[in-house]
């Protein structure tokens, strides 16, 4: 069927819920929103999915995640009757139809007896990921649209390591998935009946006790923080979301008494009312933040994005204004402090390991090179972070120190295997604690790492190729360069690329095998300045993530050349 004629059974369709046929009748006047809403299904990439909350096949909507779970379901089948008792872990965050969607997961998994283990209210991310290992659960689902626009929800699944599901078995599912012919028709069982048998069970505080006592571990100088918390005043947002639930608990174990929350972005809300995008890269997002600060006199803001996976931070400068810093900064910061320490402290040893994706930056492993520790890369996505922690625990060969992303993503504990913002702020509050001991602040620390080591500075944009034919264009153009091989990008030249999708390295015209790493539509370009730049496209997003990391003799210098090669990447994707 056509799009129009997929759209006409949806209005047939007699299970809507009344704001989806009000959607489905007001939109549906657009026919250019018909074809994209129901021209294709929406795509399942990277374990998830994530679109816009609105009826059609190419969108997230009660249907929809109906659909994946229940190829979810007919996976877990696969695997036999110890996989359905294992079950599933639920949870979900602020948005709209959140729980609902959680809960209809879970009816649907309940019609296949498979036992479900659902959160009572919305919960980090990184607590997911640390329930499906803590109850040894075969999956787990979240349902969250991270840092997107309150128009957005999407659709997570986690594997039995707590990491998001590897691509072999979320292939599958989706090729399940795909088999549904009828996507209205998908039982779902009563939550009645699912909780009278017992295959429906509700967790909470029980999970939220031991998740706690984990965080307990991030904290590595227990002492020097009793001697200095008190020297500081942090403020606190978890930006309408999931943050909320646990951040006060998780500080003051920490040692970290005086975190003062934001009042109006501490509100659950779905709207997000104090800013556009709760993204914690986006200098916006704290506004509430300065204000609260000044009044106060605080000089450190942390703020976790609305499922709580990610975690920026802004720090005073010495004009009194303050500097947001970037996801690479923040990790440049709390490798060194981590490094420090166990130097000071007499435990440092050579097989300590740094892990971080391809795009990120290189300051921190230029100063792990410095410590004599190893570093470790992967590809984007933290289940490859938690690939090489399970990699290293069986080889024995090295000492898990901290894995991290340009996207605001850090782990020191793999108790959770995920990207854990609650563990970024406790670990980022330590930091600030360091340099107060210092009689520094977090900004003068970065300027004194900078100092050292030179200025690293990388910008990350997303490229938009929205529509129904968004994933089309994106596939050609990642052809195009590889059929192209540039050599020169924004007037330097190009001394080497990284094909992670072809698996091979192109220097001097000639190509040698890229080992170490499974296929992924990744290139990385090596340039003559000393700057590297990469594309890569979005698994879940209509979007070609360009990715620049330049080094400098100074920060003024290092910001504008990164804009400079932005514009040149943006210029060659038109």
């Amino acid at each position: 069927m056509d799009a129009k004629e997929i759209y006409e059974e949806w209005q047939k369709a007699t299970n809507l819920p009344d704001y989806l046929k009000d959607q489905l009748n007001e939109l549906g006047k657009d026919e250019k929103w018909i074809e994209d809403a129901f021209g294709q299904d929406i795509n399942f990439g990277t374990a998830g999915m994530r679109g816009r909350l609105e009826p059609g096949t190419n969108r997230i909507n009660l249907f929809t995640v109906g659909r994946v779970t229940e190829g979810l379901a007919r996976l877990i089948e696969e695997n036999g009757e110890e996989a359905k008792k294992r079950g599933v872990v639920i949870s979900f965050d602020s948005r709209y139809h959140s729980r609902e969607f959680a809960e209809h997961a879970a009816r649907v998994l309940g019609a296949h007896d498979i036992h479900v283990y659902l959160f009572d209210d919305l919960r980090p991310t990184p607590e997911l990921s640390y329930a499906v290992r803590h109850l040894h659960a075969f999956a787990g689902i979240n349902i969250t649209a991270s840092h997107n626009a309150k128009q957005y929800n999407g659709y997570k699944v986690y594997g039995e390591d707590g990491a998001q599901m590897a691509p072999e078995h979320a292939d599958r599912l989706f090729s399940y998935a795909q088999k549904v012919t009828d996507i209205f028709g998908v039982k779902a069982a009563p939550v009645k009946e699912l909780r009278a048998n017992g295959t429906l069970q509700l967790i909470g505080e029980d999970v939220d006790e031991d998740y706690l006592n984990e965080l307990k571990q991030v904290t590595v100088d227990k002492d020097m923080v009793k001697a200095n918390a008190d020297k500081l005043k942090i403020i606190y947002t978890p930006l309408h979301g999931t943050g909320k639930m646990l951040y006060d608990r998780a500080f003051r174990q920490g040692g970290f008494d005086n975190v003062i929350p934001v009042p109006s972005q501490s509100i659950i809300d779905p709207e997000f009312p104090t800013t556009i995008k709760p993204n914690p890269e986006y200098r916006d997002v704290f506004e509430p933040g300065f204000k609260l600060a000044d009044k106060v006199n605080a000089n450190v803001i942390i703020a976790t994005d609305p499922d709580a996976d990610r975690m920026g931070a802004a720090v005073r400068k010495a004009d009194g204004d303050f500097q947001v810093l970037t996801g690479n900064q923040i990790a440049t910061l709390m490798a060194y402090y981590l490094l420090a320490h166990l130097k000071e402290n007499g435990k440092l040893s050579s097989d300590y390991e740094i892990v971080t994706s391809v795009v990120s930056s290189a300051l921190p492993f230029k100063i792990a090179k410095d410590f004599g520790i190893k570093t470790k890369h992967v590809l984007t996505g933290f289940k490859y972070i938690g690939e090489e922690v399970d990699r290293m625990n069986k080889a024995g060969d090295a000492k898990f120190l901290m894995g991290f992303e340009e996207s605001y993503g850090y782990l020191f504990k793999p108790f959770a295997r995920d990207k854990d913002a609650m563990q970024g702020a406790l670990m980022f509050a330590e930091v600030a604690s360091y340099y107060a001991s210092r009689g520094m602040t977090v900004f003068d620390g970065l300027q004194e790492i900078w100092k050292k080591y030179g200025v690293a500075y990388e910008i990350t944009k997303a490229i938009e190729m929205p529509g129904i034919g968004g994933q089309k264009k994106m596939a050609e153009l990642m052809s195009k360069l590889r059929g192209e091989h540039l050599t020169e990008i924004n007037g330097h030249k190009v001394l080497k690329i990284q094909d992670f999708l072809k698996k091979e390295t192109i220097e001097d015209g000639k190509a040698t095998p890229l080992e170490g790493f499974p296929e992924s539509n990744v290139l990385k370009y090596f340039l003559d300045d000393e700057t590297w730049v990469a594309l890569r496209p979005s698994g879940t997003e209509p979007v070609i993530k360009a990715y620049v990391g330049v080094n400098k003799k100074d920060i003024a210098t290092a910001e504008k050349a990164a804009e400079d090669y932005q514009k040149a990447l943006a210029e060659l994707l038109k």
